[in-house]
C-alpha cells in the first residue's frame, strides 16, 4: 500500500526522516561518562565520537544533495537507513574508542543521506501554502528531538550505554520499511548522469541565484542568532546552576522554536502572509538582541529576562525558518536536493561560527559577548532578506534566469 502525499502517514514519514539525524547528536550526551568509563577513555576523548558524527554529517550533506537530484530521493534515503542501522549495531558493540569513532562516522554519513531528503521531498510534492505548512512540520520535528532526547536518554541509559543506540537502529528500520511504501518524489531527468561536473554545476546554479543565496544566508544568520543565545545562556547560567544547565537551556530553546513554528502554522491558517510572518520573526529576533545588549551595557543580569529573551529568539526562528527554507527551494525544484544540502551546510557553519564567537569574546561574567554576536547575526539575517531576497524577487532578472534554467533542463543531452 503506497503512502499518499496528502495523508497523515506522509507527514509522519517526513517527520521521522528529518528528526532521525538529530537523535544521533542529542541522544548520546548523557551517556558519555558511562561510555568513557567502559572504554577506558576520558569524557573529553569520548566527545570526539560526537565530533566525528557531526563532521561526517556536515561534509556528506554536500555530496548527498546532488546525488538525490540525479538518482532520486528514495535510493539515497534507503542507503542512509541501511548505513544507520549497520553503524548503530557497530556502535552498540564497540569495545574501543577507535571502533566507536569509526561507526559514529558511518552513522553520521547515513543520517546525512536520510535527513537531507526530507526537505527536498517537501519541495517535490507540494507547492504554495501546503508546502509551507509541510515545511513547518519538518522544522517542528527537527526541534522536538532535543526536548525529548534527554528523557529517552535517561530511560535507555538505565539499561547500559549500549542501549542508547537502539533508537537509531529501530528508527532506521522503521524508515526503511516505510520507504518501501513510498513512491519516488523527484523528477529525475533520464539524460542526467551523476558526475563531479554535475555536482559542481548544481552548486554553481545555487550560488548564481540571488533568491536561493539570500534565503540560505537569512536562514543561517537566524540560526546563528539562536545558537549565540544558547551558547551565551549556557555560559551565563552555568555560574548559577552549574554545567548541567546546558541541557535545560537547549531543551528550552528547542521548545521555543517549536512554539514559534506552531504559531507560524496557526497564523498561516488564519490568513497571515509568509512575508508578514517572516518580517515579524526578523523584527522579534533583532529587538530581543537589542534588549539584551542594553541589559549587558547597564550591567543587568536578571535571569528571568535572559530566559524571556531566549524564548523570544527561539520563537523568532520558528517563524523565519519554514518560509526562508521554502523560498530557497522554490526557484529550482529540479535541484532541490542540492539547494537543501547547501542550506543545511551553511546553517551548520553559521551556528558553529556564532557559538565560537560567543565563547571567544566571553569575559567570564557578563552578557556582552552573547548580546553582540546575537545582534550581529540578527542584523545579518535582516540584511540578507532585505538586501538580497527582496530586490531579487522584484527584479525581472529572476524571472529570466528561471526561464533560462528551465530551457537548459529541457535541452540536457
Amino acid at each position: 500500500m503506497l503512502i499518499h502525499r496528502d495523508s497523515f502517514s506522509c507527514t509522519l514519514l517526513l517527520a521521522l526522516m528529518a528528526s532521525l539525524s538529530t537523535f544521533g547528536i542529542d541522544m548520546i550526551a548523557l551517556s558519555l561518562p558511562a561510555t568513557g568509563a567502559y572504554l577506558g577513555a576520558t569524557e573529553g576523548d569520548v566527545i570526539l565520537a560526537m565530533s566525528a558524527y557531526v563532521m561526517s554529517f556536515g561534509m556528506t550533506l554536500l555530496v548527498c544533495g546532488p546525488i538525490s537530484d540525479c538518482l532520486g530521493r528514495k535510493p539515497i534515503v534507503q542507503f542512509g537507513c541501511v548505513l544507520m542501522v549497520t553503524a548503530g549495531i557497530g556502535c552498540a558493540f564497540s569495545n574501543s574508542l577507535s571502533q566507536l569513532m569509526f561507526f559514529r562516522t558511518l552513522q553520521g554519513i547515513g543520517a546525512s543521506a536520510a535527513g537531507i531528503a526530507a526537505i527536498a521531498i517537501v519541495r517535490d510534492l507540494f507547492d504554495g501554502e501546503t508546502a509551507r505548512a509541510e515545511m513547518t512540520d519538518v522544522v517542528l520535528a527537527i526541534y522536538v528531538v532535543p526536548m525529548i532526547a534527554p528523557i529517552a536518554d535517561i530511560a535507555f541509559l538505565a539499561h547500559g550505554w549500549r542501549a542508547i543506540y537502539v533508537v537509531p537502529i529501530v528508527g532506521g528500520l522503521l524508515l526503511l520499511a516505510a520507504m518501501a511504501c513510498f513512491s519516488e518524489s523527484a523528477r529525475v531527468h533520464p539524460n542526467v548522469r551523476l558526475s563531479p561536473a554535475t555536482v559542481v554545476q548544481n552548486y554553481r546554479r545555487v550560488l548564481r541565484h540571488p533568491v536561493c543565496v539570500g534565503n540560505i544566508l537569512c536562514d543561517a544568520a537566524a540560526a546563528g542568532a539562536v545558537f549565540a543565545c544558547v551558547t551565551g545562556s549556557s555560559l551565563f547560567f552555568s555560574n548559577i546552576f552549574g554545567p548541567n544547565a546546558y541541557g535545560a537551556i537547549v531543551g528550552a530553546s528547542s521548545m521555543s522554536i517549536v512554539t514559534g513554528a506552531w504559531l507560524n502554522r496557526s497564523l498561516c491558517g488564519q490568513g497571515a502572509s509568509p512575508a508578514q510572518l517572516l518580517a515579524a520573526g526578523l523584527a522579534l529576533s533583532t529587538s530581543m538582541a537589542i534588549a539584551l545588549l542594553f541589559m549587558a551595557l547597564v550591567g543587568d543580569k536578571s535571569a528571568v529576562v535572559v530566559v524571556l529573551i531566549m524564548v523570544g529568539v527561539g520563537s523568532s526562528f520558528g517563524l523565519i525558518a519554514p518560509h526562508v527554507i521554502y523560498e530557497a527551494l522554490r526557484p529550482m525544484p529540479e535541484i532541490a536536493g542540492s539547494i537543501s544540502a547547501a542550506r543545511a551546510f551553511v546553517q551548520m557553519a553559521g551556528a558553529a561560527l556564532s557559538s565560537a564567537l560567543v565563547v571567544a569574546l566571553f569575559d567570564g561574567h557578563s552578557l556582552l559577548s552573547m548580546a553582540v554576536v546575537m545582534l550581529a547575526f540578527s542584523l545579518l539575517a535582516v540584511a540578507a532578506y532585505v538586501g538580497v531576497v527582496l530586490p531579487a524577487n522584484a527584479s525581472p532578472w529572476s524571472g529570466r534566469m528561471q526561464a533560462r534554467f528551465r530551457r537548459k533542463d529541457r535541452d540536457l543531452p
